[in-house]
């Protein structure tokens, strides 16, 4: 019984040392932490100011395409041919190219199923969902008369989405600038603390000696000094003429 309260009692003791020896440590390097932390949030911020902030709107389309295999991959591609883009750009009367268009527009396959999502993306809400829905007729009629191909059905409509996909979240990103220079800063300081070969407590001397420190010296210095000459000085007389001694 005896011996297990011991040995509870010398990992409780361990436990202790070892939490005050990771406070000392980041106590006495402390400033770096908060320099880094402090760098990083600065940093954060002026990238979330400086980025391009111009909101960007998304709405999609879907269309079932009655093929499958590599005949589908086919299909999926001339979604965005340039003969297509060009109907699209005649009917809704913009100024882009079709490659420029092209790039706005995303087309993606849906669990490897027959439903193929059409998605438009532009700083106009009303002109996204216009462009995906057009998009979406234009290829219909487009490969019905190049391919002969009429298994095409709309499935559902793009409606406009008033939230931008981009939204400017800068509290979230501070957030995180915050939480990494602080893991940066402690990682620091505790590897800088580990190519410290400074000795700073009688038990790591004991440790490194293998013998029982008896005694410290403690540091001295000049205020010290004049201090402990100060309260040595006595005054007597002397033939009635004060002396200091």
């Amino acid at each position: 019984m005896n011996r297990g309260n011991g040995q509870y009692f010398e990992r409780m003791q361990a436990k202790e040392i070892n939490l005050k020896d990771i406070f000392d440590v980041i106590k006495r390097r402390l400033w770096i932490i908060i320099v880094i932390t402090i760098a990083a949030i600065l940093g954060a911020y002026f990238y979330s100011d400086n980025m391009d902030n111009t909101p960007l709107y998304q709405s999609s389309t879907r269309v079932i395409v009655g093929s499958e295999g590599e005949s589908m991959s086919t299909l999926m591609v001339m979604i965005k041919d340039p003969i297509v883009m060009e109907q699209v750009i005649k009917e809704l009367e913009l100024s882009t190219s079709a490659d420029a268009l092209a790039n706005q527009i995303e087309v993606e396959q849906l669990d490897e199923s027959q439903i193929i999502k059409i998605s438009a993306t532009t700083i106009d809400s009303e002109l996204a969902a216009a462009i995906a829905n057009t998009t979406a007729r234009a290829y219909k009629a487009q490969i019905a008369s190049i391919l002969d191909f009429q298994d095409v059905q709309l499935l559902s409509a793009a409606i406009e989405n008033p939230y931008p996909i981009n939204e400017k979240n800068q509290n979230r990103l501070l957030l995180i600038a915050a939480a990494f220079g602080l893991a940066t800063g402690i990682g620091l300081t505790f590897l800088l603390d580990s190519l410290d070969g400074k000795v700073r407590k009688e038990r790591e001397l004991e440790e490194i000696l293998g013998v029982p420190v008896l005694g410290m010296v403690s540091n001295m210095n000049k205020k010290k000094l004049a201090v402990k000459k100060s309260k040595r000085k006595k005054k007597v007389e002397i033939r009635g003429e004060a002396v200091d001694i």
